[in-house]
């Protein structure tokens, strides 16, 4: 008993995880911040004309105008022809399931009680929250919907954080993110990629976005661990850094065809688990070994990774190792493999 306790005391502790963890949010002071439901109300602010008389000429009426409550910036209630509204073209794909789910609960309650967020854009109205709301209306045959419109077109690159309808997976992310760095190269801004790194949240998605555009059953959740690694926002104009993305995006499906093979083979010696192409990354990922030196290069880690693949010795695997792998980031509705 005593060789045992000693054996415990003589462990090693446990090495520190290399993220720095995000500090946490103080609590503000109660009643700190915003406006009181008087200045909400209140019509001393001056809102934009042109986009109430823009509403009218759409055939839409203007229900009331108010300031919201955090930053007292100004939201036109309205409610707006049907047709005339649509989703962001660079948000995540429309759920079909959670669409007829939707519908039927709407129907059943026969009330539509929930606004979509909206920007004018060239007499239409993008809602970058409340496409799936939107598109059940359609589904039961609404002829208008309401809505809270921001005069801010910009806004509607940020709103999309306050997307809770359906929950992301990392496709669905990782697509948006691509879309919306598509769009904002197609609008002319030519601020650098890392000027907008808060609505891009993580550089990972812009290349794994890329990565799915090119092959939608691209199975992500095996590297994303290693690309968020290797990835990082770069001091390039938008427009400069795309084929960038785009390039590393290429890359990783060369090394998503050499790691595909390699499950190929194992399969083919009656080795069966959704947890394969993790196995296999992971045996290949020679990150998992640093020890905290500088952030790696993307291309070199890629090509070593890459090299490991193509000369991988499938006869040294044994069903207990995959065994082991446990639950990782697994994606198997996207596993191409």
């Amino acid at each position: 008993m005593a060789a045992k306790s000693a054996r415990k005391t003589a462990a090693k502790p446990r090495a520190k995880s290399a993220t720095p963890r995000k500090p946490r949010r103080k609590k503000a002071e109660p009643k700190s911040r915003g406006l009181t439901p008087a200045d909400v109300a209140s019509d001393s602010v001056e809102y934009p004309t042109d986009i109430l008389e823009g509403i009218r000429s759409d055939g839409g009426e203007v229900l009331g105008v108010y300031r919201e409550p955090l930053g007292g910036h100004p939201v036109v209630l309205a409610v707006l022809p049907i047709d005339k509204v649509e989703p962001t073209p660079y948000q995540r794909d429309l759920s079909e399931p959670h669409v007829k789910r939707l519908a039927s609960a709407m129907e059943r309650l026969d009330r539509f009680l929930d606004p979509v967020i909206a920007v004018r854009k060239d007499g239409r109205y993008w809602t970058p929250n409340g496409n799936h709301r939107l598109h059940a209306s359609k589904l039961l045959g609404a002829r208008s919907i309401v809505a809270l419109l921001l005069p801010d077109e910009d806004v509607a690159y940020q709103i999309l954080a306050l997307n809770t309808e359906k929950a992301h997976n990392l496709k669905e992310r990782s697509l948006e993110v691509v879309r919306m760095y598509r769009g904002l190269v197609g609008a002319g801004r030519d601020g650098k990629e890392t000027a907008f790194a808060h609505l891009f949240e993580e550089p990972a998605f812009i290349t794994l976005g890329a990565a799915y555009e090119k092959r939608p059953r691209f199975s992500a959740g095996a590297y994303h661990p290693f690309v968020k690694v290797v990835e990082d926002f770069v001091d390039q104009p938008l427009a400069q850094a795309l084929p960038l993305r785009e390039a590393r995006a290429d890359k990783l499906l060369e090394l998503d065809d050499a790691v595909v093979a390699v499950v190929d083979a194992l399969k083919a010696r009656g080795m069966q688990s959704p947890y394969l192409k993790n196995f296999v990354v992971a045996r290949i990922n020679f990150l998992r070994f640093r020890k905290g030196e500088g952030k790696p290069d993307f291309d070199a880690t890629v090509e070593r990774m890459l090299a490991s693949a193509r000369k991988f010795n499938v006869d040294s695997v044994k069903r207990e190792d995959i065994g082991r792998m446990g639950g990782g980031p697994v994606e198997t509705e996207d596993d191409h493999a």
